[in-house]
């Protein structure tokens, strides 16, 4: 099997990889269980706490649940601010990846070039790493909290654990981070090598050169010294010319 077509089958499943934990990361903030809380009062009824990025809901056992969304956007924590903005941005950075994706892919054909194929797809990988990267600080972030005010002693209020949403989006994360790993160094491989041919160097001496064409090859560069064998000659030319041409007086020959 030719590498091209190997390469071919690579970035399908990593856009698939991504594609899916896309779409589980992008589901988790419709999905009303990020936490949840069991509470058994009476016998016969059981009330359930649940709550997600935008909502408290509570619901008991005989199927009647009621929602309420935070009253106010400006009094919220920072916390609930940060898990928003990153939960977003994880959205917005593996729509644009899976673009970016498409137009690179080798079976494709929309890019161009190979080489401009190869760089948009290593695009493509790195926005998806970002995406995955947003998502699982997203998810852990939450989770830790939970976990830590589960098992704090002093914490009176009511504890929740970890949701359904939490998990998915985990697992969601871990596909874009792989899928954005393999796609970005396989390539980065591709598209990030140098495509300038290297020119030859010009040599210090003429003995050295293999032609006199390439010693005399212009380098603007870097100023090439002068052999010491034609430096030698040429000084002395200068000093017999000088000898040669010089004038003396009657008085110097006796």
């Amino acid at each position: 099997m030719k590498h091209r077509t190997v390469m071919m089958y690579m970035e399908i499943g990593c856009f698939v990889s991504c594609l899916a934990g896309w779409i589980l990361v992008s589901s988790t903030l419709a999905i009303e269980y990020w936490t949840w809380s069991e509470v058994g009062s009476v016998v016969l009824t059981t009330g359930n706490y649940f709550s997600n990025l935008w909502k408290d809901c509570v619901s008991d056992s005989t199927g009647v649940s009621d929602c309420k969304e935070y009253p106010s956007m400006l009094g919220l924590p920072v916390f609930l601010h940060s898990v928003r903005a990153l939960s977003i941005c994880s959205v917005i950075l593996g729509f644009f990846a899976g673009v970016l994706t498409l137009i690179g892919m080798k079976c494709t054909k929309i890019g161009g070039s190979e080489l401009a194929n190869a760089r948009v797809t290593f695009a493509g990988g790195i926005t998806y790493l970002a995406s995955g990267f947003a998502g699982l600080i997203v998810y852990s972030w939450w989770g830790n909290k939970v976990r830590s005010e589960f098992v704090d002693p002093n914490f009176k209020a009511q504890k929740f654990e970890i949701g359904a949403a939490v998990f998915i989006g985990w697992g969601g994360s871990i596909l874009l981070i792989t899928g954005g790993f393999v796609l970005s160094f396989f390539s980065g491989k591709e598209g990030l090598r140098s495509t300038s041919k290297k020119r030859p160097r010009r040599p210090n001496s003429s003995a050295t050169a293999r032609t006199r064409r390439t010693y005399m090859m212009p380098n603007s560069s870097r100023v090439t010294p002068m052999p010491q064998l034609v430096q030698g000659s040429r000084g002395g030319r200068k000093i017999r010319t000088t000898r040669t041409t010089g004038t003396y007086s009657r008085d110097d020959f006796v």
